[in-house]
C-alpha cells in the first residue's frame, strides 16, 4: 500500500528531525488549526519517529490512524483527537502540502527607548488585585480558537475587550484603588509571552512530556498536583527572541480608556521566563546555553518596561513564583518539576537564587523603583492547599534586599507562607503588598480579620509601607480559575472597607 485509506487535510515533510529536535513544534504548528477529527500527514526520514510519534499521540489524546513505509521515508497519518471515519468522509477533506519550515524572524532591536511618563502615586493601604481575574466562558472558547488558529486576532481582541470591561467594572464596584485589566487576553500569567515574542511558539504541556526523562512518571506527578496539563501551554523557543509586538502595552492602553484610576500590569519575571523557555533539544537550536537565552529575555523585558512606563503605568509587577520552588522544593540539588507552569530544569538552590537575583537586577537597573514590584507566592494552579509549597521567606531575603524594586507583593494570608516577621529586616525603601485574603477559599474574610492581618504588617513595617492585596491572582491559568468572579469582587470589597478604617475613614 502506497496511500492511506483516508486523504489528509494537511501534509508536511519533517525531514530528518526527531521528536526531541523540533519535529513536535512543526506537528503542533500544523495540527492546531485543524478541527477535531481532521487528518495531518507527517513525512519523516528519522527512524526514531516510528516509536516516539505513537507515544506522543497517546500523551496528547490524538490518534495515529495509519502509517506507511515508502522507502527513504515513512508517512504517518494523525487525527486531531479521536478519529471517526464516517464523519470524516461526510465532511470531506481538502489536501494541503506544507514544506519543512519553522520560519525564523529577524530580530529588530530599537535604536532608542522612551523615557518614563508621570504616573499617579499609590497611597499607603491602597487595595489592588495581584493581576488575573476569572474569564467568562465565552472568552475561554474564543481564547482556544485563537490559540488553535481558528479565530483571527481582531475577532479575539473584540471579545477580550468586552471581558476587560467586565473585569474593570467589577474592580471599580468593589472600590479598589489600583486597577488591572484582569489579564483577560492571556492563556495564563506567564506563557502568553511565548505567543507574542518572535521565534517562540506556544505548545500544550503534554507535547513536552517526551523531553523529560520519565514522561509517564512526570504525567502522574502532574495529575497528583492537580495540574491540567492538556490545557496549560508552554513556550518553546526555536530562534533568537525578539519583541516586534508589545507584551502588555496594548493592555494598559485599553484599560486607560475605561478608568481614571492608577493602572497596574503584571509580567512574568526574567528568571521564570528563562526557566520556562530553556528546554533542552529545543532552545539549544537558537542558544548555546541558558545564560545566552537569559540575555535576550532581559533585553525584551527591558524594552517592554520602557514602553509601559512611557504609557504612565503606575505599577509594573514581575511575577516570580518559582523562587519558592527553588527555596522550598523537594530537590535542593536541582531537577525538573512543575511549578506554576515552569517545566524547565534548574540547578542547586544557592546557584539558582544567585542567577535569579542577577537577572532581576539587570531588568530593573536604572528604572524608577517606586513603579516596580516583585510578586512571589507558592503556587496558584489549584484550590488544594496541600499540593502547594510551604515555607517562609527567609531564604529569599538576600534576593529581596538586592533587587531594586519599590514594592514586594507577597502571599502572606495562608499559613503556608510562614511568619511575616522574617521580613522585618528588609530595607525601609521596600513597601509590602500584604496578602490579606486567600483567593483559594470561597469564604469571604471579615473586615475585622483583614484589619488584624494588616495591623500586624503595620506593626512590623510602619503604616507608610503597607499595601493590601490577595495572596495571588484569582485566575492565574485561564482554564483553571481559583475563584468565581462574584467571590473575587466580594473579597476586594471587604479589603476596601478594611483599608477605609485603617486610614481612619
Amino acid at each position: 500500500m502506497t496511500e492511506h485509506a483516508h486523504a489528509p487535510d494537511v501534509s508536511f515533510d519533517g525531514g530528518n528531525l526527531d521528536c526531541g529536535n523540533g519535529l513536535l513544534l512543526l506537528i503542533r504548528k500544523h495540527i492546531d488549526p485543524l478541527g477535531p477529527g481532521r487528518l495531518l500527514e507527517i513525512l519523516s526520514s528519522e527512524k526514531s519517529v516510528v516509536e516516539d510519534l505513537p507515544a506522543w499521540c497517546r500523551l496528547t489524546g490524538n490518534e495515529l490512524v495509519s502509517q506507511l513505509d515508502r522507502g527513504e521515508h515513512r508517512s504517518f497519518l494523525v487525527s486531531k483527537g479521536a478519529f471517526d471515519p464516517v464523519a470524516f468522509q461526510k465532511s470531506g477533506a481538502q489536501r494541503e502540502s506544507m514544506p519543512l519550515t519553522q520560519e525564523v524572524i529577524e530580530v529588530q532591536i530599537p535604536a532608542s527607548l522612551p523615557d518614563p511618563a508621570p504616573a499617579p502615586p499609590i497611597a499607603p493601604f491602597s487595595v489592588m488585585g495581584v493581576g488575573s481575574w476569572p474569564r467568562p466562558n465565552w472568552l475561554l472558547r474564543s481564547l482556544h480558537e485563537r490559540l488553535e488558529g481558528r479565530l483571527s486576532d481582531d475577532e479575539f481582541d473584540a471579545a477580550a475587550q468586552d471581558a476587560v470591561r467586565l473585569a474593570v467594572q467589577a474592580q471599580e464596584r468593589a472600590g479598589v484603588d489600583v486597577i488591572t485589566d484582569g489579564e483577560q487576553r492571556r492563556d495564563n500569567y506567564a506563557s502568553f509571552v511565548g505567543g507574542l515574542l518572535d521565534n517562540c511558539q506556544l505548545i500544550p504541556l503534554t507535547d513536552l512530556l517526551p523531553y523529560v526523562d520519565h514522561p509517564e512518571e512526570f504525567q502522574r506527578e502532574l495529575d497528583s498536583l492537580d495540574v491540567p496539563a492538556a490545557e496549560v501551554r508552554h513556550p518553546a523557543v526555536f530562534g533568537p527572541l525578539g519583541r516586534s509586538r508589545p507584551l502588555a502595552v496594548h493592555e494598559v492602553q485599553f484599560a486607560r480608556t475605561l478608568t481614571d484610576r492608577p493602572i497596574k500590569v503584571a509580567l512574568p519575571g526574567p528568571y521564570l521566563l528563562t526557566r520556562t523557555m530553556w528546554m533542552e533539544c529545543i532552545s539549544d537550536r537558537a542558544y548555546a546555553d541558558r545564560d545566552e537565552l537569559a540575555k535576550d529575555v532581559i533585553r525584551v523585558l527591558r524594552e517592554e518596561l520602557h514602553y509601559l512606563l512611557a504609557e504612565g503605568t503606575a505599577l509594573i509587577q514581575f511575577d516570580e513564583p518559582v523562587l519558592t520552588e527553588v527555596a522550598h522544593g523537594a530537590h535542593a540539588t536541582g531537577g525538573r518539576s512543575f511549578m506554576c507552569g515552569a517545566l524547565g530544569e534548574r540547578g542547586e538552590t544557592k546557584a539558582e537564587l544567585g542567577f535569579a537575583t542577577e537577572l532581576l537586577k539587570a531588568v530593573f537597573e536604572g528604572l524608577p523603583e517606586e513603579r516596580l514590584a516583585l510578586h512571589v507566592c507558592r503556587g496558584n494552579w489549584s484550590r488544594d492547599e496541600s499540593v502547594a509549597l510551604s515555607g517562609d521567606y527567609a531564604p529569599l531575603l538576600p534576593l529581596f534586599e538586592q533587587v531594586p524594586v519599590g514594592t514586594l507583593v507577597l502571599e502572606l494570608c495562608t499559613p503556608r507562607a510562614g511568619d511575616e516577621a522574617v521580613l522585618r529586616s528588609l530595607p525601609d525603601s521596600r513597601r509590602i503588598g500584604v496578602g490579606v485574603v486567600n483567593q483559594k477559599h470561597d469564604r469571604i474574610e471579615t473586615v475585622d480579620e483583614i484589619i488584624a492581618k494588616a495591623q500586624r504588617a503595620v506593626d512590623l513595617f510602619g503604616a507608610e509601607r503597607v499595601l493590601l492585596n490577595p495572596d495571588c491572582g484569582f485566575a492565574t491559568f485561564a482554564d483553571n480559575p481559583i475563584a468565581a468572579a462574584g467571590v473575587a469582587e466580594k473579597k476586594l470589597a471587604a479589603m476596601v472597607e478594611a483599608s477605609r478604617r485603617l486610614r481612619g475613614g
